[in-house]
């Protein structure tokens, strides 16, 4: 990469930051663009250079952060033992989803979603699509499901049943053992529907 192209990226990563940080603390919808670009130490004209719209650029910002911290659990699913595999997956796939930062998004996304529906598809797009198609090619190769796509809904559901009394406040987010011990009561059971 050319010195060039470094400083572009440079930007690009700040641009990103800052527009995160402006969306999560102002709202998608009170996110402007002067805003940001101010944040990130450049110009309005240069954040449109790199992003032509508001929404590309909340679309790029949940691509960052899916890349920073987002879908290692998937890789668990190529393990051999099934049982390991999804109870793994099921693990960092709920950490994950019980992040503050992860739970700050989908406040927002509640939030502001109804009003921006490019908000809801830029999530959409970013994430959950890629999760749910891997995980329904696991469970259809390994588990022999007669619904792949129920079943896949029932086990994400079953697994993010703790995120909502923690998304309004109603209890703190889950320790990582809580998260490992849910994951694989979820899974056991799961795959006892399997068998």
């Amino acid at each position: 990469m050319t010195r060039i192209e470094q400083k572009k990226e440079r930007k690009r990563e700040a641009i990103l930051r800052a527009a995160w940080e402006v969306f999560l603390s102002e709202g998608y919808l009170g996110a402007g663009m002067d805003r940001i670009a101010k944040k990130a130490g450049v110009t309005k004209q240069t954040v449109y250079r790199y992003f032509e719209s508001k929404e590309q650029l909340f679309q790029a910002c949940l691509e960052a952060r899916r890349e920073d911290n987002g879908s290692e659990f998937l890789k668990e699913l190529d393990r051999e033992d099934t049982r390991l595999a999804l109870s793994r997956f099921a693990a960092g796939f709920l950490a994950h989803h019980m992040s503050e930062e992860h739970l700050a998004g989908i406040r927002l996304l509640i939030a502001e979603g109804p009003e921006a529906p490019e908000l809801t598809r830029a999530f959409y797009a970013a994430g959950p699509r890629d999760t749910r198609t891997r995980l329904a090619r696991f469970i259809e190769e390994r588990c022999h499901a007669e619904d792949t796509e129920y079943a896949v809904r029932m086990l994400l559901d079953t697994l993010l049943s703790m995120r909502m009394g923690v998304l309004v406040g109603l209890h703190a987010p889950p320790s990582p053992e809580e998260i490992t011990e849910h994951a694989g009561r979820t899974v056991r059971q799961f795959m006892k529907l399997c068998s």
